[in-house]
Order: structure tokens, then C-alpha cells, then sequence
């Protein structure tokens, strides 16, 4: 048990006792901080937040008073008063220092090498979701089918923030897979003609023109045609050439902040499906797994992908089933219903002919019987 005491200018904590083996053993732990606060009186309240967390962490050590540390402690010593931590490695010098780096903090300006490579974008403005759904809105100038505007907003927000995002770089991989997504999830949009405008107005609310991407796409497409699974790992690994894989390969294992997104994933499933890998989810991810760590990056993202593209890839095949098979007995209905008119209209044609030669059989035994007379 500890009681904890403050004043304006210190800080003391009370180990009371314990007993042990029948005696009494005293603790007595003081930390003393100077809090010299008149120079971070216009802090914010998060700063301020964040400072008393770096003190409440150094008073870790107080479970030292009733068992052994497992690691060594570091000291800080802050206006002749001592602290100490078990916090190794947060910081390495005085409190005092660490808390002056903490206050004196401003975005974009650290000496990490992400900061040195994206700090000037800091302050630049980026269209939110809300402006990228409301041009592609615009630029579609239509409705959206009841069953596709969920699917259709959230690929739109996903869309955008991947590509605002500072690390993002188009490639021919990435061009690929919106196009082959696309394609896909939009196949059976009743209306063609707006399934074709709802790709153009995705690239053209992201800021792209869909005949680069497209060219990307289709050049991409045109290489690995005849290739096989080793020449594309080859390519992959060697990342040498001015092939469209082996660029990509380079350009990834190049760059220390190189953003993978999931189009890029998507792309590398259709390039293992035009190479004759088995298209499941087990043969398609391994295969994937095997080139991400060629290029020396993360595997996880690029398999759940896969896996979510085929179980995506599994429902949509399904519901095309079962379309399919409405759209069958549809028809079949439609030609039941055209044979049936087909044959009342024939026994109607019987019964006006069966009823016009008898009345013309009446007919001309009347004029015999006019003529008789």
C-alpha cells in the first residue's frame, strides 16, 4: 500500500510497511521534481497530458520496494532530487532533456528519416472523402443500383485515401488490379453503359486519366502473356530489366517507406492467375507470400488480401449461379407462356375457320333455296 502527498512544487510518495517473518521492515521512498512550470504555462492540455504520463511511468520503480527488480534500473536526477525507472531505453538522458524534447516537438521537423522525406508536406491540404464521393457523383451524372452503391461508396473512400496517403506511387501492378476489380465486381451490372462510367468516374475523382491506367494495365498484361510462374519470380527477384515486374520489384525494394495498398495485391493475383496458378486461396496466397518476401516486405496485408478476394471472388461466383439459374426458368416460363398463346391462338384460328365455312355452307344453301323457288 502507498500514500501519495503533493504540493506546489514536490511530489512525495509513502511506502507505509509490510510485515515479514514476525517484523517490520519501514519504506521510505521521496521523489522530489522540481516542477518549474512557469515556462510551460500555454502547453496544451495533450502536452500536458503526455508530460504527467512520462512521471507517472518513472514511478514504476516503487514496486522495487517489496520485490527484486528483473532489470536494472536507470537514474535521472532533476534539480538534486533522484527518480528511477525500469523504463530502459525510453530515453537517453535526464528527465529534464526528455521532457523539454517532448514540449519542444513540432510536426515534420524530427530527425527520422520519415520526417526528412515527407516533412515539407506538413500544412498542405487534402480533399477529404466527402469532396472525392461528391466529384465522383458529378462526373457519373446517374443513379447507382440499390445493390451496388454500398460496394460502389466504400471502393471510392478506400480508393481515395490510399492515394492522398505521402508514400503512395502508381504503378502498372496497382493500375492492374483496380482495373481487374473492377471488372469483375461490376460483370453482371444490369446496365453496361453505366458500369463502364462508374470506372471512369472512380479514376477521375481520384485525379488519374483512365487511359494511362489502362495502358498500364494492358502492358502489364502483354508481358506476362506465355511467362510462367519462375520467370515472373525471377523477375521479381533480380528486380533487373525494363520489364514491367522487375521495375516494380526495384522500385519496392528501393524505397525504405514504400507503401503496399491493396490493388497492388489484387494485381499480383491477377498476374498469378494469367501464369497458371492454381486459382485458390491457398495456391494464389502462397504464391504471393513467396514474391512479397523476394522484394523484402511485409507478407501478412498482401495475403489477407488474397484470401478476402477469394472468399469475395467465392459469393459473387454464387449469387452469378444463381442468377443464372433464375434467369433460366425465366425463360423457360416466357416460352411455356408463348407456346400456350401460340396454341390459343391456333384453336381460336380453327374455331373462326370451322365457323366461317359453316356459314358459308348456310350461305349457299340459301341461295339454292331462293333459286329453287
Amino acid at each position: 500500500p502507498a500514500h501519495i502527498t503533493s504540493s506546489p512544487t514536490t511530489t512525495r510518495v509513502f511506502c507505509i510497511c509490510r510485515k515479514q517473518h514476525s517484523s517490520t521492515h519501514h519504506y521510505h521512498l521521496t521523489i522530489s521534481i522540481s516542477q518549474s512550470i512557469s515556462r510551460y504555462k500555454n502547453i496544451s492540455d495533450k502536452m500536458k497530458l503526455s508530460t504527467a504520463a512520462i512521471l507517472l511511468s518513472s514511478t514504476a520503480s516503487l514496486v522495487s520496494a517489496f520485490t527484486t527488480p528483473a532489470v536494472t534500473q536507470r537514474t535521472f536526477r532533476v534539480n538534486g532530487g533522484i527518480a528511477t525507472t525500469q523504463l530502459n531505453g525510453l530515453y537517453d538522458d535526464n528527465l529534464e532533456s526528455a521532457l523539454e524534447r517532448e514540449l519542444d516537438y513540432k510536426p515534420g521537423q524530427a530527425k527520422g528519416d520519415l520526417a526528412k522525406r515527407f516533412g515539407h508536406l506538413v500544412g498542405v491540404e487534402v480533399r477529404t472523402v466527402g469532396e472525392a464521393f461528391s466529384d465522383f457523383t458529378r462526373i457519373l451524372g446517374c443513379s447507382i443500383n440499390a445493390l451496388y452503391k454500398n460496394m460502389v461508396t466504400d471502393i471510392v473512400g478506400s480508393t481515395h485515401l490510399t492515394v492522398v496517403d505521402a508514400r503512395f506511387k502508381r504503378n502498372p501492378l496497382w493500375s492492374l488490379g483496380l482495373l481487374n476489380t473492377m471488372d469483375f465486381l461490376l460483370k453482371n451490372y444490369p446496365e453496361r453503359d453505366i458500369a463502364e462510367r462508374i470506372v471512369s468516374a472512380l479514376i477521375q475523382s481520384i485525379g488519374m486519366d483512365e487511359a494511362e491506367i489502362r495502358a498500364e494495365a494492358n502492358h502489364v498484361l502483354d508481358y506476362i502473356e506465355g511467362k510462367t510462374v519462375e520467370d515472373i519470380t525471377a523477375d521479381i527477384e533480380s528486380a533487373e530489366g525494363s520489364s514491367p515486374i522487375a521495375s516494380f520489384s526495384a522500385d519496392a525494394k528501393a524505397d525504405q517507406f514504400w507503401m503496399y495498398s491493396r490493388f497492388i495485391g489484387l494485381g499480383l493475383v491477377k498476374v498469378s492467375e494469367v501464369v497458371g496458378v492454381e486459382q485458390t486461396a491457398d495456391s494464389a496466397g502462397q504464391q504471393i507470400e513467396k514474391w512479397m518476401y523476394a522484394m523484402d516486405k511485409p507478407t501478412y496485408t498482401a495475403m489477407a488480401d488474397s484470401d478476402q478476394w477469394f472468399r469475395t471472388k467465392a459469393k459473387l461466383d454464387m449469387m452469378e449461379t444463381l442468377m443464372k439459374e433464375i434467369e433460366i426458368r425465366e425463360k423457360k416460363r416466357m416460352a411455356d407462356r408463348l407456346e400456350e398463346k401460340a396454341e390459343m391462338a391456333l384453336m381460336k384460328a380453327e374455331t373462326e375457320a370451322k365457323m366461317q365455312k359453316e356459314l358459308e355452307e348456310k350461305e349457299k344453301a340459301r341461295t339454292e333455296s331462293l333459286q329453287g323457288v
